[in-house]
C-alpha cells in the first residue's frame, strides 16, 4: 500500500506507530510538510523539533524495512506556510494523495472530511486516550516539582507548600535524553484532549499536560536545555484551612474584591482552588482566568486562558458572561491589574492571586495603576498565605479623616484604612501627601510623617532657591527648622521678615531659620556629557555621583531633580517632560550641569 501522511500525524508520532503494524510499499511525503516543519524548527518551536525527529525515524524505518520513501511536489511558498492554519498546506497534501493514488493518513477531522468530499481514500487516526509520560517516572507521591537540566541531572522538590526538601534524583542526563523527554511531552500534549500547549516560542514551550504544568526551555533562551514540571500534590477544601468565622462570613456575605497574596510556593493556588470550589458549592457561577490553565478544579467551573494571547480580550468575554466570581490566577503586568479593575468595577466578584512577601505589598501593587480613591472599591479583602496556611487577613475601608500623626483639622483628607480582620486593629493608612502616595504603618506614623513633611518642604525650597541646599527638620505638628548656609539666610528671611512669613503661609508651619553646621552647601557644578539615542537621551555625570539625587540645571535654570544610576548616568525618554527640557537646552546651546543634593 502507498500512504501519504499529513503534518498532524507526523509531528506527534502517530504515523510511525501506524506503519509499524502494516505492510507498506511506499510512503510519499509532500515537500510542503518538510517546509512547514523546517519553518517551525527554525522558529525554535518544540513542535518543529518533534516533527524533525519523526522524519528521521521514518527514514530509518524505511531503510530497515525496505519501504520506498519519496518526496513529492515543490517547496511551499512563504505565504502558503503563513496561511497553513487556513488550509493551504493541507490542500497541497490532499493533492499529493490524489495524484499519487495513495491513501491519506491524518489525525485532523477537518482534513479527513474534506478528503472524503473530494473522493480521496483516507484513514483517520484518533488520539490515544491512555497517556504515559516519561516525565511521570521522575515523580512519586510526595514530589511537588521536577527540574531536569541537560548534562547536569534531575532534581525534585518533595513535601508540601512551605515545607519541602530538595533532592538530586538522577545524576548527569544527556542532552539527547532531555530532548526525547521534551518531545514525548509535546507529542502527548497534542494528542490528549485534556492537555494543551499554552505557549510555543523560540526557546520556550509551556505545556499543560493533565495536572502537570511543564516549562521546556532551550538555547538561546536558556544556557542549556531544561525541563521544569510542577504538579499539585495537595487539594484542599476551604474547611481544611484554619479559617475564622469572621473570614468565612466575610467571604460569604461581603468580600467581592479579594487578593490572595504570598511568596512563590506558599500555597496560593491551592487556596484559590478551594475558594473557587466553595463559591461553586454556594451555587455561584465561577470562572477562572489563567495563563497557563493549571488550576485543578471541578468541571462545573469553566477555566479561561488568554484569548489570542490577551487577557484583556478574555476580560471582554467575561463582561458579557457576567459570572458571580472570577478567579484571576497570577496577576503580574499592569494590563492584568487593569483587567481585574475593569471586571470588579463592572460588578463581577474578583479573586486575584498576587506574588507578595507581605499582605500590604499586594495592595501597593495597585498604587500608581489606578486612582487611589478607587482601590477600596476594587479590593476590600487581602488574604495572605504562608507555608500553606492563612497568615493574615486585611480589610480596606475608605474614610475622610486627619491621618495619624497629624492634628490640625484642615489637614483632613481621604484615607484608606487597612485593618486586621480578626481584631479590627488599624495597621496602615494610605493617602496622598503632596505629590506622593504614602503607605504608613500606624505605629510609626508620626515619625514618618515628620520625615515626609521635611522632604516635601526641602523639595519646594530647592525650586524657590536654585543651587542652595537646605535641610529641614520638622519638630512638631506646627513647627519646623530650616537649616541654611549663612549667605542664604537674608534671602530666606526677606526684608522685615516678609519672605519667611510667605513661606509660613505656604507650608502652614511656624518656621525658624538656623545656619548650617557645614557652609559648603553650594556644591561644585558637575558638567554633563549628553549621549543621544533613538528614543532616549543619556546624561553622563560620573560614577562618583552614583545612587545620589542631583538637580539638573541649564544655564543656571533649574530643570528637574533625578537619581543617578549605578553606572553614573541619568536616562530620559525624549518624549517625556524632562527629556524635552534637555532637548530644548541642547538646541539653544546652553551648558548643562548638575549639583549634588
Amino acid at each position: 500500500m502507498k500512504y501519504v501522511p499529513d503534518t498532524s500525524v507526523i509531528v506527534d508520532g502517530r504515523f510511525t506507530e501506524f506503519i509499524a503494524e502494516r505492510e507498506v510499499e511506499e510512503i510519499v511525503i509532500p515537500e510542503a510538510i518538510i517546509g512547514e516543519i523546517e519553518h517551525q524548527a527554525n522558529k525554535g518551536l518544540s513542535i518543529g523539533f518533534s516533527g524533525l525527529n519523526e522524519l528521521k525515524k521514518l527514514r530509518k524505518i524505511s531503510k530497515e524495512r525496505g519501504i520506498k520513501l519519496t518526496f513529492w511536489g515543490k517547496r511551499p511558498e512563504e505565504w502558503q506556510i503563513k496561511y497553513a492554519k487556513a488550509g493551504e498546506i493541507d490542500n497541497i497534501i490532499r493533492e499529493c494523495a490524489l495524484e499519487n493514488s495513495a491513501i491519506l493518513v491524518t489525525g485532523d477531522f477537518v482534513q479527513k472530511s474534506i478528503a472524503e468530499v473530494k473522493g480521496i481514500q483516507v484513514i483517520y487516526l484518533e488520539a490515544r486516550r491512555e497517556i504515559k509520560m516519561r516525565i511521570e517516572d521522575f515523580f512519586d507521591k510526595d514530589t511537588m516539582s521536577v527540574h531536569i537540566k541537560a548534562n547536569v541531572g534531575a532534581f525534585a522538590k518533595k513535601g508540601r507548600p512551605g515545607s519541602f526538601e530538595f533532592f538530586r534524583i538522577r545524576d548527569k542526563i544527556s542532552e539527547k535524553e532531555v530532548e526525547e523527554i521534551a518531545n514525548d511531552i509535546v507529542e502527548r500534549a497534542r494528542r490528549d484532549e485534556k492537555s494543551f500547549i499554552e505557549v510555543d516560542l523560540k526557546g520556550a514551550t509551556i505545556v499543560q499536560l493533565r495536572e502537570y504544568r511543564i516549562a521546556i526551555t532551550r538555547p538561546p533562551f536558556s544556557d542549556a536545555m531544561e525541563i521544569t514540571a510542577v504538579r499539585p500534590i495537595v487539594k484542599l477544601k476551604l474547611e481544611d484551612y484554619d479559617i475564622s468565622k469572621k473570614l468565612k462570613r466575610r467571604i460569604e456575605e461581603k468580600a467581592e474584591g479579594i487578593l490572595v497574596s504570598g511568596a512563590p510556593g506558599a500555597g496560593k493556588s491551592t487556596f484559590v482552588q478551594a475558594l473557587a470550589e466553595y463559591y461553586a458549592s454556594l451555587k455561584k457561577i465561577v470562572k477562572t482566568m489563567e495563563k497557563p490553565r493549571d488550576l485543578i478544579l471541578e468541571e462545573v467551573i469553566t477555566q479561561y486562558t488568554a484569548l489570542e494571547g490577551s487577557m484583556e480580550k478574555t476580560g471582554d468575554i467575561l463582561l458579557l458572561v457576567r459570572p458571580d466570581y472570577t478567579i484571576f490566577d497570577e496577576m503580574r503586568t499592569t494590563d492584568d491589574f487593569k483587567v481585574f479593575t475593569d471586571l470588579r468595577l463592572a460588578g463581577v466578584g474578583m479573586v486575584g492571586v498576587v506574588h507578595a512577601t507581605r499582605a500590604i505589598d499586594a495592595v501597593q501593587r495597585f498604587i500608581g495603576r489606578v486612582e487611589l480613591g478607587v482601590i477600596p472599591q476594587i479590593v476590600d479583602t487581602v488574604i495572605h498565605i504562608s507555608a500553606g496556611k492563612i497568615e493574615q487577613v486585611l480589610t480596606l475601608n475608605y474614610v475622610v479623616k486627619v491621618p495619624t500623626g497629624m492634628h490640625e483639622e484642615d489637614l483632613a483628607r481621604p484615607v484608606i484604612e487597612v485593618r486586621d480582620l480578626d481584631n479590627d486593629t488599624l495597621l496602615y493608612e494610605i493617602y496622598s501627601f503632596g505629590e506622593q502616595i504614602v503607605v504608613l504603618p500606624v505605629k510609626t506614623g508620626e515619625k514618618r510623617i515628620y520625615k515626609l513633611a521635611a522632604r516635601a518642604i526641602e523639595d519646594d525650597l530647592r525650586k524657590m532657591f536654585p543651587g542652595v541646599r537646605m535641610k529641614v527638620r520638622v519638630t512638631g505638628d506646627n513647627r519646623a527648622v530650616i537649616h541654611a548656609p549663612s549667605s542664604a539666610i537674608p534671602s530666606l528671611i526677606g526684608k522685615r521678615g516678609k519672605k519667611i512669613a510667605e513661606l509660613e503661609e505656604i507650608f502652614g508651619l511656624s518656621l525658624e531659620v538656623e545656619p548650617l553646621a557645614r557652609e559648603n552647601i553650594r556644591e561644585e557644578k558637575v558638567p554633563v556629557e549628553v549621549e543621544m539615542k533613538k528614543k532616549t537621551v543619556r546624561l553622563h555625570v560620573g560614577e562618583a555621583l552614583a545612587h545620589r539625587k542631583v538637580s539638573v540645571y541649564a544655564n543656571g535654570e533649574h530643570l528637574f531633580d533625578a537619581v543617578v544610576s549605578r553606572e553614573g548616568y541619568i536616562n530620559l525618554r525624549k518624549g517625556t517632560s524632562n527629556g524635552k527640557k534637555i532637548m530644548r537646552s541642547l538646541k539653544d546651546g546652553v551648558p548643562i550641569y548638575v549639583l549634588a543634593l
